[in-house]
């Protein structure tokens, strides 16, 4: 039934090939933070994660383009030093 295939497809769907929010961006304030608003790790200086590890949720496409606008957005930071 149309039910059915509404459950499995929701069963056997993932994004194993996409993981996002494995480095959750947060204020300085919240443990569960690894990174700040311009990408740092918390307490290791000079790293950064710069992946779709820091989005929160998975885009509706595919994460390629997502990831490389973080990517330029942090080569911004870094080359103005911030």
């Amino acid at each position: 039934t149309d039910e059915e295939l509404t459950r499995l497809a929701g069963d056997i769907a993932t994004t194993i090939f996409h993981p996002v929010g494995t480095t959750k961006m947060g204020k300085e304030d919240d443990p569960m933070a690894v990174v700040d608003s311009h990408l740092r790790v918390r307490g290791i200086r000079g790293l950064r994660v710069v992946d779709a590890g820091v989005m929160p949720l998975i885009t509706s496409g595919n994460t390629n383009s997502p990831t490389l606008m973080i990517a330029e957005k942090a080569a911004a930071w870094i080359q103005a030093g911030i």
